[in-house]
């Protein structure tokens, strides 16, 4: 991919004091589409989390950080805090995911904020809310994914809860925050003023339960596991074949019928145990017992071939390894690489959403921290010998 930036966003300026991965995915957003992102980190040794995100040239903090400025900035300093609030007067959104109670004492609440700098935008993302009687607690993706009712729908019926394989709460909150600033940024071409944007794990996560969620508020039912079957759609799901497991789904009655033909047993269309979604989804266990011979009988390939040109939904199952080699999602470009200061080429995970005219852009990997000090600070008009004072007395 080019080098260049996206001109995008590039109008924008993001000030990014967020860590670990709810926080970097909402500002990697505004990154890759060639927003000025100023990661601001504490210098060394102030942080008693330091290190809690992994390694800096790690596989993780490479992919959340890439086209991002960085400076060190000590905000538990007076000295420090004029700094900052010496960004915010030129910046168009600040982000952070501290726990509530922190900004207000570091001095850097909405309301700080908005003092200097009236068209400023605070996303602050948490992990319960920034009030009500759990603001203060820490919140983890996986806390997240058990109270907002992930857990208990996910694995084998009877298994008892399981996590999922991502950070689902982490990464939702990150983008819907985005969403929220974006919408902010909208609204102010119209207003002129900024205003909060507020994103937790725990509404993310509940978000993310969509449909199974509703189906409590609205029908007052409350999900249970269904292992790798749709919770209420039939045959849709998992099944074993001679070498391995594939994808089913299986929608409408012209599906069916199509479905039927394709595994060599019409007769089951008007099957009277199996003619309607309702009575499949009623004898599910015995129609899944009948296909599990069926499917035995075929390799993967076979069945995903004899089940696309019947033209009924069906894909294989990957390993990581799989996915990048297939030649859609090669076709798709979603593994991008950027080139390192080293020279060196690193893929890392593209935006999944395509513009026509100003798509993202990769420019550049996570610099060491405090890289860009001299230049973010020279260009809030701090001459070299301003810069030094601040590294001396360790501000920066």
């Amino acid at each position: 991919m080019s080098s260049h930036v996206s001109p995008a966003l590039a109008n924008l300026r993001i000030l990014d004091l967020t860590r670990v991965r709810a926080g970097p995915t909402c500002c990697r957003v505004f990154a890759d589409f060639g927003a000025d992102v100023i990661k601001i980190e504490a210098p060394p040794g102030v942080d008693p989390n330091e290190g809690m995100s992994g390694a800096r040239d790690g596989s993780d903090m490479l992919n959340l950080h890439r086209n991002k400025r960085s400076i060190t900035l000590n905000l538990k300093t007076p000295a420090g805090l004029e700094v900052f609030k010496r960004l915010v007067a030129t910046a168009d959104v600040v982000v952070e995911n501290f726990r509530p109670d922190v900004k207000e004492r570091l001095g850097i609440a909405y309301e700080d904020l908005k003092a200097v700098n009236p068209r400023i935008i605070l996303a602050s993302i948490s992990g319960f809310g920034q009030s009500g009687p759990y603001r203060t607690r820490a919140g983890f993706d996986q806390i997240a994914q058990g109270m907002g009712g992930l857990m208990w729908v996910t694995g084998l019926p009877g298994q008892g809860p399981v996590r999922a394989g991502i950070a689902v709460a982490d990464t939702s909150a990150g983008l819907y925050a985005a969403i929220g600033i974006l919408v902010a940024l909208a609204e102010r071409e119209r207003s002129g003023e900024g205003q909060w944007v507020q994103s937790s794990l725990l509404q993310a996560q509940i978000a993310m339960m969509d449909f199974q969620a509703a189906r409590y508020l609205v029908e007052g039912v409350v999900p249970q596991q269904a292992g790798n079957d749709h919770p209420y759609s039939t045959p849709m799901g998992v099944v074993r074949t001679a070498d391995g497991f594939i994808n089913i789904a299986v929608g409408g009655q012209g599906q069916w019928k199509a479905f039927c033909v394709a595994i060599g047993r019409p007769e089951l269309t008007d099957d009277p145990r199996y003619a309607t979604l309702d009575l499949r989804f009623k004898n599910r266990p015995s129609l899944n017992t009948l296909l599990a011979d069926i499917f035995a009988t075929r390799a993967s390939q076979a069945w995903l071939e004899a089940l696309e040109k019947a033209g009924v939904p069906a894909g294989p199952i990957y390993k990581m390894d799989d996915v990048f080699a297939d030649p859609q999602v090669q076709h798709l470009g979603i593994a991008t690489s950027v080139q390192g200061d080293d020279g060196k080429e690193v893929t890392l995970v593209g935006q999944p959403i395509g513009l026509s005219r100003t798509p993202a852009q990769f420019k550049a990997l996570l610099p060491e921290a405090g890289a860009d000090n001299d230049a973010v600070l020279g260009e809030l008009g701090f001459d070299a010998s301003a810069i030094e004072g601040l590294r001396k007395e360790h501000v920066i």
